[in-house]
C-alpha cells in the first residue's frame, strides 16, 4: 500500500513539474530575458553549431543578438558544440561588485531523439583545406529547458573604462539569454550548402594541397616535442601546443615586414592570448554550463578579469588551431586592450574583426582558402584585389546576419 501512494505522489509530482514548463518563443524571451529568469520553457526554434556559436535562432526578432546561448548540464558529455569559445569571468580582484547566483541543477534526457540531435549538430563537412565551423547540418527542433537570463549582457565599464560588471552567456558573455537543455523532440536536419566552397577547393593546384599537410604535421611534431619538454615552470594556465602554435604564426607573420599592419594586428591578437595573466586555456567542447566560470574565480590578473579559452583540439590541428587561437586572442585584445578611435560596441562588430584578424593569419602563412560555418568561403587566392576587398566584407556580414543571427 505504501509503494501505491508513492507512486501516485510520484506520478503528482511530475505532472506538476510539467504544467511548471511555459511556452515561449525566441523573440518573446529576447524581449524581457530577465523576467524568465529560473524558469522552466518548451521553445520551438533552429538550433545552429558553428565556430563559435551553439544558439537557438530566430531572425525575425529585430535584435543585435536574434538567438538564445544553448548548453547542456553539466556532466552530460554530449558531441555538439563550438569549435572554440572565450567566456569572462570575474578575477578574485575583481573591481566591480559580484553575486553569486544559484540554479537549479537539471539532467538532461539522453533518449532517441536527443542523440539524433547531437548527432546531427556535431557532423562535420571534410574539406581538403581549411575549413573552421563547418557543421553539416542545423537543426529544428522543440527543445524543454532552464532558461538563464539577465537584463543586460556583456561587459560594463565605469567611466574611467575600469570592468566593473560582467553578465550574460556564451561567447563574451554576450547573449543575455541561455537555454540549459533537459529535452528535445521534434528534430528535423537541415543540410547546408558546400557545393560553391567545394568547388573552390578543388579549382586549387596540387601543391595547395600538399602545403597545408606539412603545415600540419609540422605543427602536430613540433607541439608534441613541446609538450615532451614540458616543465613545472611553465605557468599552469598556458598551453603549450596553443603558444607554439602563435610561434610558428609569428614567424611567417615577418613576411610582411615587422612594422606592417597585418604584422601588427596578428601580434596583437596574438599576444592577447599569449599572455598567462588571466587568460586560462581548456581543451574539450564548451557544450556543458560551467558552473565554475561563473563563480568569482580564485585567481587574480591585472584587470580584474579571466578570460577562458576553449580549444576543441580534436577538431582544431595545425592551421586550423593557429586560426582558432587568433581568433579569440582577437576578442580577448578588443576587451582587454580596445585599440583609440576604433569603438566595437556590439557582438556583431566584435566578430567581424575576429574573422578579418583570423583572414589575415590565414594569408600570413600561406594558405589558399577559408571556408568557414554554412559553407561561406571567406578566403580565395585567385580573387583580384578588388574581389578580395569587397568579397571579405560583403561574406563575413552576410554570414553574421544569417549564420549567426547578428545585427548592429
Amino acid at each position: 500500500m505504501k509503494r501505491y501512494f508513492a507512486l501516485i505522489a510520484l506520478v503528482a509530482f511530475a505532472s506538476v513539474l510539467h504544467a511548471q514548463v511555459t511556452d515561449a518563443t525566441v523573440c518573446a524571451i529576447l524581449k524581457d530575458p530577465a523576467s524568465f529568469n529560473g524558469k522552466m520553457v518548451r521553445v520551438k526554434g533552429t538550433v545552429a553549431v558553428d565556430f563559435d556559436q551553439f544558439i537557438v535562432k530566430d531572425k525575425s526578432c529585430g535584435s543585435q543578438i536574434n538567438a538564445l546561448w544553448l548548453s547542456y548540464p553539466e556532466g552530460s558529455h554530449g558531441k555538439a558544440g563550438p569549435m572554440a569559445l572565450v567566456q569572462v569571468q570575474p578575477a578574485r580582484n575583481f573591481a566591480g561588485s559580484y553575486q553569486a547566483v544559484t540554479r537549479t541543477h537539471l539532467r538532461l534526457e539522453k533518449d532517441k531523439a536527443f542523440k539524433e540531435f547531437d548527432s546531427y549538430l556535431s557532423g562535420i563537412h571534410k574539406q581538403d583545406l581549411t575549413c573552421l565551423g563547418c557543421f553539416r547540418a542545423e537543426v529544428s527542433a522543440t527543445l524543454v529547458g532552464r532558461l538563464d537570463g539577465v537584463a543586460k549582457a556583456g561587459v560594463g565599464r565605469d567611466p574611467s573604462g575600469k570592468i566593473v560588471s560582467i553578465e550574460g552567456f556564451g561567447s563574451l558573455n554576450a547573449y543575455p539569454a541561455r537555454l540549459v537543455l533537459q529535452s528535445v523532440s521534434d528534430v528535423t536536419p537541415h543540410e547546408y550548402d558546400f557545393s560553391k566552397a567545394d568547388a573552390v577547393v578543388k579549382s586549387q593546384p596540387p601543391e595547395a594541397f600538399q602545403t597545408l599537410q606539412e603545415q600540419t604535421m609540422n605543427a602536430v611534431s613540433a607541439s608534441a616535442m613541446v609538450n615532451v619538454h614540458a616543465s613545472a615552470d611553465n605557468a599552469p594556465n598556458a598551453s603549450v601546443d596553443t603558444l607554439q602554435a602563435l610561434n610558428d604564426l609569428r614567424s611567417a607573420a615577418q613576411r610582411f615586414g615587422v612594422n606592417s599592419e597585418i604584422t601588427r594586428a596578428l601580434e596583437r591578437a596574438s599576444n592577447a592570448i599569449a599572455d598567462n595573466h588571466g587568460v586560462e586555456i581548456n581543451y574539450g567542447v564548451a557544450n556543458e554550463v560551467q558552473p565554475k566560470q561563473e563563480m568569482l574565480s580564485k585567481h587574480a590578473s591585472p584587470d580584474g578579469v579571466i578570460f577562458n579559452c576553449t580549444f576543441n583540439t580534436g577538431r582544431l590541428q595545425g592551421p586550423s588551431l593557429r586560426a582558432a587561437t587568433l581568433h579569440l586572442g582577437e576578442h580577448i585584445a578588443d576587451v582587454r586592450s580596445p585599440q583609440p578611435n576604433i569603438s566595437l560596441p556590439t557582438l556583431f562588430d566584435k566578430e567581424y574583426q575576429a574573422w578579418v584578424t583570423t583572414t589575415l593569419q590565414i594569408l600570413a602563412t600561406g594558405q589558399r582558402t577559408l571556408t568557414i560555418s554554412g559553407g561561406y568561403v571567406l578566403w580565395n587566392e585567385f580573387w583580384t584585389q578588388a574581389e578580395r576587398q569587397h568579397n571579405l566584407d560583403a561574406t563575413i556580414s552576410d554570414f553574421l546576419r544569417q549564420q549567426e543571427m547578428l545585427t548592429r
